[in-house]
């Protein structure tokens, strides 16, 4: 089968979706240079000559509340993309990612006899854990981030390779921080602090006020500080009235994208829980990090807990290694005081920057080419 190129079918529903797919396409293409794909993503996998049908953004939406608002265009979009591949079936369907959409999405695909691949595991062993049953129906077979993901779906009958992290692969050891300061503008002996409130509309409408209150309680306690907020592309506009209304005296630098030479240039990052937690860890980057959403939503979600902690470092670290702050916990007295607390306690930061170093070492694995191994057996099994 090596010597096919095989036509793959995906959707990635977010902006860390469409990173981590555009890094599994990128391996993928090496080892099938005449790849075809399409579906729904983004810029970076449209950058690996994939064939969006649908823009990515269409599905970044988390919370209950949330979801019911998009809910009806949501469903459509499913139907129509459902429709789509049974009329004209791929090799192999890989869904990134975005469980609520694609696991349905998976169960009519594999019920008409076409190849499902999962990418990322759903956090089954940190909440809603009987989802593991609706994997069973919709997944044959399961490409796992973690080390101690694949036992977890071994046990039910489900086939899973632990692939590590792609980030892990595409990010160095040692930040470029010198490089990325000289980029950003930023002068070397400054102090930075790095603000990231999420990557989507609602994770902004609920998150950058007290973060951006946070930077204006920073900013009058301690005047020598630099801030820079990295906006992902097309939520400027939302963002923009918020610094005005929340902290326009601040020295705070908006910048498009770029987050990635942000948190290698920071001391610190104040962050909303998701995948740039992760990112931030990979770039041995102290944060704090923070979650805020509607309320009947983070109901909701607190009763579905199995873990004590919700930010991937920690969860990897099985320990407090950085501070979270939910819900009522995220105002901006605490959040400003722990920011200070890593850039007054140098040992403590220095300590959690190690254990970045071996969470690196744990993830990196070569994961476009363990999960383009993984895509071979599932396309000689057809």
């Amino acid at each position: 089968m090596d010597d096919q190129a095989p036509r793959l079918a995906m959707v990635a529903g977010e902006t860390s979706g469409d990173l981590l797919a555009g890094l599994l396409l990128s391996g993928l293409k090496q080892r099938w240079p005449a790849l075809v794909s399409h579906g729904i993503g983004g810029p970076k996998m449209a950058a690996q000559g994939f064939d969006a049908w649908w823009p990515h953004h269409k599905l970044a939406v988390r919370g209950y509340v949330e979801v019911l608002r998009h809910y009806r265009e949501i469903v459509g979009i499913r139907e129509q993309l459902t429709q789509r591949l049974l009329a004209d079936p791929p090799s192999v369907f890989i869904g990134v990612d975005a469980p609520d959409f694609n696991l349905a999405l998976e169960a009519r695909l594999k019920a008409s006899g076409i190849k499902t691949v999962h990418f990322v595991s759903p956090s089954i062993w940190a909440w809603r854990g009987k989802r593991i049953h609706k994997i069973h129906e919709s997944v044959d077979h399961m490409l796992c981030l973690f080390p101690f993901e694949p036992e977890l779906y071994e046990r039910v009958g489900i086939a899973a390779t632990y692939v590590g992290h792609p980030l892990a692969d595409a990010f160095p050891m040692e930040p470029p921080r010198a490089a990325s300061r000289a980029v950003l503008g930023l002068g070397e002996r400054e102090t930075v602090v790095a603000v990231l409130p999420g990557s989507r509309r609602s994770e902004i409408q609920y998150i950058a006020p007290v973060f951006l209150q946070t930077v204006a309680l920073l900013a009058r306690q301690r005047p020598e500080l630099r801030f820079v907020l990295p906006v992902v592309p097309g939520l400027r506009s939302l963002v923009e009235p918020m610094v005005a209304q929340y902290c326009p005296d601040a020295p705070l630098t908006l910048l498009d994208g770029r987050s990635h030479e942000v948190l290698a240039a920071c001391d610190v990052t104040l962050i909303a829980s998701g995948t740039a937690t992760l990112e931030a860890a990979l770039f041995k980057c102290p944060m704090v990090i923070a979650y805020r959403m509607n309320g009947l939503s983070w109901q909701l979600m607190k009763r579905m807990r199995y873990q004590p902690w919700v930010g991937l470092p920690n969860i990897l670290a099985r320990d407090f290694v950085v501070p979270e702050r939910l819900q009522g916990e995220a105002h901006p007295r605490q959040l400003a005081s722990d920011v200070l607390a890593w850039l007054d306690q140098p040992a403590r930061a220095e300590a959690a920057r190690q254990r970045f170093v071996e969470l690196h070492h744990l993830l990196r694995r070569d994961t476009a080419r363990c999960a383009s191994d993984a895509i071979a057996q599932v396309l000689q099994a057809r």
